[in-house]
């Protein structure tokens, strides 16, 4: 992999927000990304912890807004080579030296929005870099996961989250990890519409997983106390226009805290990086990028560190960071806010959705 330049270039130029980061604030929080990650293409969440396969490949997707593509790649060859043959991965993977291959993994789980988030991934980096050798390599490993993640739904559409390291099965299904898991259909069946191989099946299964999360959530785990069961059936594209509106204006005074961000879990007094981004690009999504923007520059003074990293939250009733970690998926989840709100074509399709397929109309559904 080629090392990151000294100076800020177009891409880091590109990604500069107003109000919210500089060329070089962006360049100095993709140096941070780049250098947690491994010689291997791996990316834990910091050096000396483990890492997972859904925020292994948000930090992938952020170096590839910031023209870091060499990395990116080396990223998703690593989730080839790590795929277990049923198409999942382990939820978590312990961090190694460099060049020293992990031989058990932290977590013997493997969870359905971690394994489907490949598709998403994939589908960014064609669009970013127009790699379409790329495309044919990750293909079989795309397809894989998706089958192992279509193999945990319910009758009612909703998406088992865990199978797990016993090897049974837990049906319960958790609304945010199946609103990942429908955004991640949706770049599935788009890769395979591009490679003219049609999936019907992936698009009846679709259009049952975005009826479910739009019309029953009883069919889903009780978390409302967590925002991204609050946001994530927006950012996940299931729910859209005045519904899209209506939800986030009801959850709205309960998980936002003028002046410093979202909170994790309502009423803790605790905002984090991450939901505060996410909820910036739901904003994004809805078409409200004033909104968004104010809570990507709220977090800046107390969650951004001075070596360009994030803090992953901040308890304010203490004026304290917690924990006191600086995660590369809390510092690639803000790349990504920035780079929607800039237009990054690749990022607006995968989060905006207007040209994604939604699946087959599963509105005759009980």
């Amino acid at each position: 992999m080629t090392a990151l330049g000294p100076r800020p270039g177009p891409r880091t130029e590109r990604l500069a927000l107003p109000g919210v980061l500089s060329p070089e604030q962006v360049l100095r929080t993709v140096e941070g990304i780049a250098a947690v990650q491994r010689a291997d293409g791996a990316i834990p969440w910091f050096r000396g912890h483990h890492l997972d396969p859904w925020d292994h490949i948000e930090s992938a997707m952020a170096l590839d807004v910031a023209g870091e593509h060499e990395r990116a790649t080396a990223a998703y060859r690593w989730l080839a080579r790590h795929q277990n043959p049923d198409g999942s991965w382990y939820a978590a993977y312990p961090d190694t030296p460099d060049g020293v291959a992990a031989t058990d993994p932290a977590d013997c789980g493997r969870e359905s929005n971690f394994c489907a988030y490949v598709a998403v991934g994939a589908w960014h980096h064609y669009l970013s870099t127009g790699d379409d050798a790329f495309l044919d390599q990750i293909w079989p490993t795309v397809f894989a996961a998706v089958e192992f993640v279509l193999g945990l739904q319910q009758s009612g559409g909703q998406i088992g989250w865990r199978h797990r390291a016993d090897g049974t099965v837990d049906p319960d299904a958790l609304l945010t990890g199946s609103s990942s898991v429908y955004q991640a259909l949706r770049c599935a069946l788009a890769i395979a519409e591009h490679r003219e191989e049609p999936q019907p099946d992936w698009e009846l299964s679709a259009g049952l997983l975005g009826h479910a999360i739009r019309h029953h959530p009883e069919r889903f785990l009780d978390k409302h106390r967590y925002s991204m069961d609050w946001y994530y059936p927006v950012l996940g594209g299931a729910v859209t226009g005045a519904a899209a509106k209506e939800r986030i204006e009801e959850g709205w005074d309960r998980f936002v805290v003028p002046g410093l961000g979202v909170r994790c879990i309502s009423p803790n007094p605790w905002v984090t990086g991450g939901e505060s981004c996410e909820l910036a690009l739901a904003l994004w999504v809805m078409g409200e990028s004033d909104r968004a923007v104010d809570i990507l520059r709220w977090i800046q003074p107390t969650l951004r560190a001075e070596d360009g990293m994030y803090w992953t939250g901040y308890v304010f009733e203490d004026d304290a960071v917690w924990p006191e970690e600086r995660t590369t998926w809390t510092a690639g989840s803000l790349l990504l806010a920035v780079a929607a709100l800039g237009g990054d074509e690749a990022t607006t399709a995968v989060f905006g959705g207007e040209r994604l397929p939604r699946g087959l109309d599963s509105n005759c559904c009980g």
